[in-house]
């Protein structure tokens, strides 16, 4: 089958949304090429992705998202887009300009490979495709992750965050993972020593690829991976939860989410946009949460919370 690529020139603030309206049209998937998830490799340090500059110097100026559609209904699909892009003008999310492109089903199923090479998350994490080899040290904790076109592949800021404050905080026991979108955090979790882990995710496709990058890393005793809206139909209590998700469902899920955990129990949540801190910031103190740390990179921000 050959599909019609969709590209929307955005900016790194609007990937994520701009994504997610993708999905929500039908994409049978998305990417995105976005420079400032790539590191410099001028300045190497001990969390150096490793990256050639010319993969870099090969990206689009521009924040570009690119989804992939069948022939079915894409008439309808295009004008919807645009439609709903014309509410996002003038809010700083670039041109939103949209290009169409016919593409082969095979050259769609393998240009993304050339972006997505092993790096290190946290200390001792290292993300990488199946297909790449990696130079295991002692302390390297490995998570093999072969993105496709969508759900996170742990380069974005929030995610790196994240598996640090994991990191540092966790100290065993049961974890819930809201959103898990490709499940990378669980994944991480597990690979520290958690044994009974929860992960949720409304969207099927997400909840299809979390479950086969679970088994692929061989944790499925270790990780459920369930499909839910946020806590619906959780009905126990865990001591550690983490959720990297937008800025408006942390402040929803902060206080029913306190519930679902042990007295003690840690929240780690990201997501957030720098201008939404405050807004967070009340929401889990409003919940009864005292904030141990809030982290920033780039323009996102990231908290550990306690109970």
């Amino acid at each position: 089958m050959d599909y019609t690529e969709v590209t929307v020139s955005t900016t790194t603030q609007g990937a994520e949304i701009i994504s997610d309206i993708l999905m929500r049209l039908g994409a049978s998937g998305t990417q995105i090429l976005d420079r400032s998830d790539l590191p410099d490799p001028s300045k190497p340090t001990a969390n150096w992705e490793l990256m050639d500059q010319s993969v870099i110097d090969a990206m689009p100026v521009d924040v570009q998202v690119k989804a992939w559609f069948d022939e079915a209904g894409l008439n309808k699909i295009i004008g919807s887009l645009r439609e709903q892009l014309s509410f996002l003008q003038g809010q700083g999310l670039g041109t939103l300009e949209v290009s169409l492109q016919g593409v082969k089903e095979e050259d769609w199923a393998e240009n993304w490979k050339q972006y997505y090479k092993p790096f290190r998350l946290g200390r001792h994490m290292v993300v990488k495709p199946t297909w790449e080899p990696w130079d295991t040290q002692a302390d390297d904790l490995i998570i093999e992750i072969d993105p496709g076109m969508a759900f996170g592949t742990g380069t974005h800021e929030t995610t790196a965050m994240c598996v640090g404050l994991i990191e540092k905080y966790y100290q065993g026991g049961s974890l819930l993972d809201v959103g898990t979108g490709s499940g990378i955090l669980a994944i991480a979790a597990a690979r520290l020593g958690a044994k009974d882990i929860v992960a949720v995710d409304i969207d099927p496709d997400a909840v299809r690829v979390a479950k086969e990058n679970v088994a692929h890393n061989g944790l499925s005793d270790a990780i459920d991976v369930r499909r839910g809206d946020l806590l619906q139909g959780l009905d126990r209590s865990f001591d550690f939860a983490v959720a990297n998700i937008l800025a408006p469902v942390i402040c929803l899920l902060a206080a029913p989410l306190k519930a679902h955990l042990a007295p003690g129990g840690r929240f780690l949540c990201s997501g957030v946009i720098d201008e939404a801190e405050e807004e967070v910031t009340k929401a889990l103190l409003d919940a009864g949460y005292a904030i141990d740390e809030i982290r920033h990179k780039g323009d996102w921000v990231a908290y550990a919370c306690r109970c």
